[in-house]
């Protein structure tokens, strides 16, 4: 029934990592015009993203968030039993980078690693996963790394992705400690709506080759090749605002708490205008919500926490955090954790 209780598990510390390079909205004003961007600011919220340069990946990100944990906490490389990457983008086609992170940042090689693809829903997912190993005896702390770098699979000439997308790398360890008491999550999928957000070119139904690779105009005066993102931006918020406050109020009956005891919400930073529909209709007052989309656009996976990382100067001890996100897939899920004393570090730039 996707929905899920856990016990004494909790995020020990998180760490955030983005590019150095701020990309301005304005900056689009060369593939739309200056009348589209302002609207697209106006709706959305963006005004500034990063992008990585062409010699950084998500996993350097990664890395990068990764080495801020073991060099600023106690928490020791020995401590890790378990490494989770979870991005849609890869170094390489295979291996999938996580065994190479395990060796890059030397931790053991007991350490079990496994690398995930699920867009959006990759903190909520990494948690569950996480979490759940937990159960088990032997398992102390997860090492859990989000990173996605979307400047690489975007055209900057595609008015649904173009001026969206941005990149960001996050880790957090996840550990055991009654401190923490019950986490709730509600985790769905529905494939009916697969092609909504979708990369088809550069797999193996459709390798690379002239046809992937060639640029082609659009109905609403978008540039993309196959090898691009492409989103239909309407089935994507129709679909959003439809069932995530739904799920929201779901996990809080299974939860038995009610609205009025949430103390801060981080939702997927889809776009201003989309959170604040799923906002409202959730009944839940707007003061409680944190963001980070006008300085670093829709990260993807990274987002919550990243916004929890930008906003770490008002998240309090023992603070009751909604989280919620939908995503490629579609997938889409809500969690309630509380954030007991979580070490949120200062986000760093690479």
């Amino acid at each position: 029934m996707g929905l899920l209780k856990f016990s004494n598990k909790g995020m020990q510390v998180i760490s955030a990592c983005v590019p150095k390079n701020v990309i301005h909205s304005s900056d689009f004003y060369q593939y739309f015009g200056k009348e589209h961007v302002d609207k697209f600011v106006e709706t959305t919220g963006i005004e500034e993203r990063r992008f990585a340069d062409g010699n950084t990946c998500a996993s350097d990100l990664c890395l990068a968030a990764a080495e801020n944990i073991f060099n600023s906490t106690s928490i020791k490389k020995d401590d890790i039993n378990m490494l989770i990457y979870v991005t849609q983008t890869q170094d390489y086609r295979t291996p999938g980078m996580g065994v190479s992170m395990q060796n890059t940042l030397g931790l053991s090689k007991d350490t079990i690693v496994y690398d995930l693809n699920v867009a959006c829903t990759a903190f909520l997912h990494g948690l569950v996963m996480a979490y759940t190993f937990l159960d088990l005896p032997g398992f102390n702390k997860v090492l859990l790394l989000v990173g996605d770098t979307l400047s690489k699979i975007i055209s900057k000439k595609d008015k649904s992705t173009g001026m969206l997308l941005a990149d960001a790398g996050i880790a957090a360890v996840i550990s055991k400690g009654e401190q923490y008491g019950d986490s709730f999550f509600s985790m769905n999928s529905d494939g009916a709506f697969v092609e909504a957000v979708m990369t088809k070119g550069g797999g193996y139904r459709h390798m690379s080759s002239y046809e992937t690779l060639e640029y082609k105009t659009f109905d609403d005066g978008s540039v993309r090749n196959m090898e691009q993102n492409y989103m239909n931006g309407m089935d994507v918020f129709s679909y959003a605002i439809s069932r995530l406050p739904k799920d929201v109020k779901r996990l809080l009956e299974f939860a038995k708490i009610d609205k009025t005891n949430i103390d801060k919400c981080a939702f997927h930073q889809a776009n201003k205008f989309m959170m604040s529909t799923i906002a409202k209709k959730t009944g839940i007052d707007q003061s409680k919500f944190l963001y980070s989309i006008y300085k670093f656009g829709n990260t993807s996976g990274c987002s919550i926490p990243l916004t929890l990382v930008v906003n770490k100067d008002i998240i309090k001890k023992d603070e009751l955090i909604l989280m919620n996100a939908i995503g490629a897939g579609f997938l889409y899920g809500t969690a309630l954790c509380n954030i007991a004393d979580c070490e949120i570090l200062n986000l760093i730039e690479i």
